[in-house]
């Protein structure tokens, strides 16, 4: 299994980033796939998830309204849409899979992983 993220990178706080996740070795319809991001010093924490089909959506407190989770399970990629940028938003993110039918917020709940994109927002 092997999830990779592009699309990171420095933008000017009010920009936008889309980041990818491209899934490889796993049914990816089968999975529901989540995005964290971790801040140095700080613990991972979740951002967004979305469920097999892409039928509902789940996003933390603090991106709710800024960013936008999507995936075509055709091309076995899931998006984050990121809008708004804060320089509060710099982080590594992460993509990840768990074999399902629910929506999952918890790290613990997933078991697959993507190595990272960092994300730099300077203000």
């Amino acid at each position: 299994v092997q999830l990779v993220e592009s699309g990171g990178g420095l933008v000017q706080a009010g920009n936008s980033l889309r980041l990818s996740c491209a899934a490889s070795g796993i049914i990816f319809s089968a999975y529901a796939m989540g995005w964290f991001r971790q801040a140095p010093g700080k613990e991972r924490e979740f951002v967004a998830a979305i469920t097999r089909y892409g039928g509902s959506t789940y996003y933390a407190v603090s991106v709710k309204g800024r960013f936008t989770i999507s995936r075509d399970n055709a091309k076995n990629t899931v998006y984050v849409q990121m809008n708004s940028l804060k320089p509060e938003d710099t982080a590594a993110y992460y993509c990840a899979a768990q074999y399902g039918s629910g929506i999952y917020s918890r790290s613990d709940e997933y078991n697959y992983w993507g190595q990272g994109t960092q994300v730099t927002v300077s203000s």
